[in-house]
């Protein structure tokens, strides 16, 4: 289900707006931060992804003008990630349709109460898998 779920979003934002799955992802927590500006590594901690990754996604971004590389003024060796205009837009247009779609697919087929209930059932699944991950920090 999570697989075919994935595929349909990412069909739908494709074919409505050009962004593929990873580019909204990066593209979402930046146009909430203050001036469309986050370090790399809080993006990459955002979204759950390594440096790597992040940093392929981000070169591919750049080159159809959606963000913008900087350097960080309080530590050189990070940089920063700004949302441009185009990337502004690119969201803006994207956001409303994507959400429907999730609605549509994912919400739309149940009841209130069995969205209640399924947050129930995901919230123990969550507590277990915390109560069985060890945080290696």
């Amino acid at each position: 289900m999570r697989r075919e779920l994935h595929r349909a979003q990412e069909r739908q934002l494709l074919r409505d707006s050009g962004l593929s799955s990873a580019d909204y992802a990066l593209l979402a927590p930046l146009s909430e931060a203050p001036e469309g500006l986050l370090r790399a590594k809080e993006l990459g901690a955002e979204v759950d992804w390594e440096r790597s990754r992040l940093s392929h996604q981000i070169s591919r971004m750049e080159k159809r003008g959606l963000v913008a590389r900087e350097s960080c003024a309080e530590d050189a060796r990070g940089s920063m990630v700004r949302l441009t205009q185009t990337g502004r837009r690119a969201i803006e247009e994207a956001a409303p349709r994507h959400t429907a779609t999730v609605r549509r697919l994912f919400f739309d087929p149940f009841t209130d109460q069995e969205v209640r209930q399924f947050g129930e059932f995901l919230d123990r699944v969550l507590t277990q898998v915390d109560a069985e991950t060890v945080d290696p920090a």
